[in-house]
């Protein structure tokens, strides 16, 4: 009896094994997404994110270079180097075998430039990370603490670091670190949306919910207001109604008078363009202008920047503000990637795990085939009967 328990338990160890596989499976699907572990990424050009090594022996950190290569090249031309994995980067081309590699040419593609000017570089690049500017795992600090990449400059922070609150993984979307937070003005009207405030205000709301008045007593007070009002005679109603609508038609008809004779002045001013398109064409930019000028942070309420990082939910990307101010704005701190919706973390590794269907395949059909098996024959095939 002892012997068919020790069994038993040996065959659920066994499933959880292969569940355990599954899981690592999808979790490196994640970081390398689509990636060709045969083919350089160089031919690519920027690419909008993808997973980066930095080779420390032919690069070191002491040395005068930074430079990141891609997947394909870290098996085949960086096979027995020192790498440091950076997990993923944005808009990087990679840079195996162009002048940085003097000793060390690609193996994977020949013609390459000599640098990729649009590459950023940060200290990463050199293994190390934080505002502490040290190694991950640090074999100086016994105290394991969670690594946090900010959305902004990507570098990696620990969590003490950055005011040591750190909400759920499952909460937020994105962290702005301490040190990008004051670079970018704009992001104060933002710090409201941020899931420790969310939660606060959340919080606030259900107790001021136990404080209101009954429902009953709410009612009461709406019939006492609406008896204590005289309601206005019908010819009262029919006579403003009446007032109403010629007021609006003439409203109306003055208007369209004035749009008209804007359009004609200012289509008769494009020599190449009749009439209907030029017509057209000032619909399509009327509406384009009016959408631009209106810039969301003139009715936003600008906040003090917290102490920490900053922690927000996924869906705050979508909130920023699109008016050709603010555009400019975020060129020219060069933070424009906010606005594509691809560029996130969390879009890349759902777009991994998607492109990885076959490689949980063979794991799924292992755990099908185990748990159909009979107690029996499962514990046979564990213990290799």
């Amino acid at each position: 009896m002892a012997e068919n328990a020790e069994a038993e338990e040996s065959g659920i160890s066994m499933v959880e094994v292969l569940q355990e596989e599954e899981e690592r499976q999808l979790n490196a699907a994640a970081v390398l997404g689509a990636a060709d572990d045969t083919r350089c990424t160089y031919d690519q050009g920027y690419m909008k994110r993808q997973a980066l090594y930095a080779c420390m022996t032919c690069c070191p950190a002491d040395g005068d270079h930074q430079a990141g290569v891609c997947l394909a090249c870290s098996y085949h031309c960086h096979e027995d180097h020192d790498l440091v994995e950076l997990y993923t980067k944005r808009n990087f081309r990679c840079d195996c075998g162009n002048s940085k590699f003097p000793h060390n040419p690609c193996k994977l593609l020949k013609e390459k430039l000599p640098e990729n000017s649009e590459n950023k570089y940060n200290h990463n690049f050199r293994g190390v990370y934080c505002t502490c500017n040290r190694p991950y795992p640090d074999p100086e600090d016994p105290n394991e603490d969670e690594m946090i990449q900010c959305c902004l400059c990507e570098d990696w922070y620990h969590g003490k670091h950055q005011g040591g609150s750190v909400p759920p993984a499952e909460v937020y979307g994105d962290m702005i670190c301490t040190q990008c937070l004051p670079k970018h003005e704009f992001l104060a009207y933002f710090v409201g949306l941020a899931v420790t405030v969310v939660e606060e205000e959340e919080t606030k709301g259900k107790v001021g919910n136990e404080n209101s008045p009954s429902k009953n007593t709410q009612e009461e007070e709406s019939k006492t207001k609406v008896g204590s009002e005289k309601s206005p005679s019908k010819n009262t109603q029919e006579g403003k109604a009446k007032t109403t609508v010629d007021t609006e038609e003439s409203s109306i008809k003055t208007t369209q008078d004035e749009v008209k004779n804007e359009e004609k002045k200012v289509c008769y001013q494009s020599e190449n363009m009749t009439e209907s398109e030029c017509k057209e064409n000032m619909k399509e930019t009327g509406a384009e202008k009016s959408q631009k000028s209106e810039c969301k942070l003139i009715s936003m309420t600008k906040h003090a920047l917290p102490k920490g990082a900053l922690f927000l939910p996924n869906s705050w990307r979508q909130q920023l503000c699109v008016c050709d101010s603010c555009k400019a704005t975020y060129k020219d701190e060069g933070i424009i990637f906010l606005l594509d919706d691809e560029d996130t973390v969390n879009f890349y590794e759902e777009s991994g795990k998607s492109y990885q269907p076959s490689s949980s395949a063979p794991v799924q059909r292992e755990l099908e085939a185990l748990s159909s098996l009979d107690r029996v024959v499962r514990t046979e095939m564990v213990h290799g009967e």
